[in-house]
């Protein structure tokens, strides 16, 4: 199992944020991940400013979505990334809702098609091709093409999906699957549609990296983990999928509250009213939980544990445990 780390906002300024990268780059981490969502903090300077101060990591923009960002733009700065940390970059096409894409007033309907146009143009241009495209999204002319040779033909395309069709595009077109996780008992779920993408499309199972995105609250206490996790389930906790939330038992309505403080900006109260029960969405625990959790997907078919969230109380003293006592037990079986 390869391991990536996914950090988001909620654990620290851009200078932190930079630091926790090079930690995991230090603790034997695979990949790190920034998500691109909506009106949150820039992953591609943050990945750029990680591309400076690493030498081995892979360096992802995750879930950056062909709605609000073009594949013209993307693409010059996916192999910009990839110059500048010399063959590390890694993009993570798509979405895990379609609903911070309609706060924008945009309509992503289409997200089957703009996604798989998307991936076809990125892989075109950094092929160094002229891309004169006519398709359902996007219709480009001949003057379409990047101005300077990237540094790699074939980047890692990865596409972040959701429900049963945009997982198996995924794993049709995709370099890897970035589904969501949360909670961990419905990899079954995601796992499924994935491989039946990549069997239609012809493709050996190997060929798609599947990387599961956790949530992770490390630390020796329990407790500790878990009063921390508890904004993060909050935040996104309302965007889950009704059918993973079934597998422990939960449902969107159980988060209505929830959605309502935070849209009335009462975090402090949102995050209170997180229930042990929505505490199951994540991985909590000590090192031997965490282990435990992880052989599990793996039995599922998870390639890469993409672990995200709080991390722990200390997510610095999180990334090192994980490097000491987590990663080394699945590098060695």
């Amino acid at each position: 199992m390869r391991f990536g780390l996914r950090l988001l906002q909620h654990l620290g300024s851009a200078h932190e944020l930079i630091q926790l990268a090079v930690l995991a780059e230090q603790a034997g981490f695979d990949q790190v991940w920034f998500p691109h969502d909506t009106f949150m903090k820039n992953t591609w300077v943050l990945t750029s400013a990680v591309a400076l101060r690493t030498s081995r990591i892979g360096i992802g923009s995750l879930a950056t979505n062909p709605y609000l960002t073009d594949p013209a733009e993307i693409a010059t700065y996916l192999a910009t990334l990839d110059e500048l940390s010399q063959g590390r970059a890694t993009i993570g096409i798509g979405m895990h809702t379609g609903e911070m894409v309609a706060w924008t007033g945009k309509n992503p309907e289409d997200h089957l098609d703009r996604t798989r146009e998307a991936v076809d143009i990125l892989r075109a241009l950094l092929r160094g091709e002229v891309v004169a495209y006519a398709g359902a999204a996007y219709q480009w002319t001949k003057s379409c093409y990047l101005r300077f040779k990237p540094l790699r033909a074939e980047i890692p395309i990865y596409v972040a999906a959701f429900g049963e069709a945009y997982l198996e595009l995924s794993g049709a077109i995709g370099d890897g699957s970035l589904p969501m996780l949360t909670p961990p008992e419905s990899a079954g779920l995601m796992v499924g549609p994935i491989r039946r993408g990549i069997e239609e499309a012809g493709r050996a199972t190997e060929e798609v990296d599947i990387a599961g995105c956790l949530w992770l609250s490390l630390a020796e206490e329990r407790r500790e983990a878990a009063d921390t996790l508890r904004p993060i389930v909050a935040y996104f906790g309302p965007y889950l999928e009704e059918q993973a939330l079934q597998t422990i038992g939960l449902s969107q309505s159980d988060f209505a509250p929830i959605k309502d403080r935070i849209a009335r900006k009462d975090d402090e109260a949102a995050a209170a009213a997180v229930t042990e029960a929505m505490l199951r969405l994540a991985i909590v625990g000590d090192p031997n939980d965490v282990m435990k959790r992880l052989e599990m997907l793996q039995a599922e078919g998870v390639t890469q544990a993409n672990l995200g969230g709080p991390l722990g109380p200390d997510p610095a003293a999180a990334i090192r445990l994980m490097g000491e006592r987590v990663i080394p037990h699945f590098r060695s079986t």
